[in-house]
């Protein structure tokens, strides 16, 4: 009986290990597979991202300062956010006025707004953009990267 009651000791403990082990990898594993090709940059201004990511918009004035970017490698969806140097569109953007099928940002950030899918009142590029105050905020959709692709632009 002592054997008996030792197995099923023994059972339970691996149980409750394999358990444990289970529920810190498996969230970790899952946030890793569905993150894994993102990459996040942050640049004391748009010339030294320019510098260091071909992908980076061109129509960011180099002068723009607190830069933050986000892009999936397996497509064209980007987030940004910079700093203007005032509170002004950059040169080139042009009005937007939202349509009810907007593509909404594919990458996610704890930096750039939850709401943003909502605030788009200008393009930029292929970027929907708003500002708050002297800070541009934007993303691109792998759906209008593909188009553009497709036509050179």
């Amino acid at each position: 009986m002592p054997k008996a009651r030792t197995a099923v000791i023994a059972g339970v403990c691996t149980v409750i290990a394999v358990g444990t082990v289970a529920a810190f990898t498996v969230p970790a594993a899952s946030d890793w597979y569905r993150d894994r090709h993102e990459q996040s940059s942050s640049y004391r201004t748009a010339a030294d991202a320019k510098a260091d990511r071909k992908s980076f918009p061109g129509w960011v004035p180099d002068g723009a300062t607190s830069v933050r970017y986000t892009m999936k490698t397996t497509g064209g969806d980007r987030l940004l956010k910079v700093t203007l140097p005032s509170a002004v569109l950059p040169q080139g953007c042009t009005p937007y006025k939202p349509a009810p099928d907007l593509p909404g940002p594919g990458p996610k950030a704890g930096w750039f707004p939850k709401d943003a899918s909502t605030r788009p009142t200008a393009r930029c590029g292929l970027y929907y953009t708003f500002l708050d105050g002297s800070t541009l905020y934007g993303w691109q959709s792998d759906a209008d990267w593909i188009a553009s692709n497709k036509t050179g632009e």
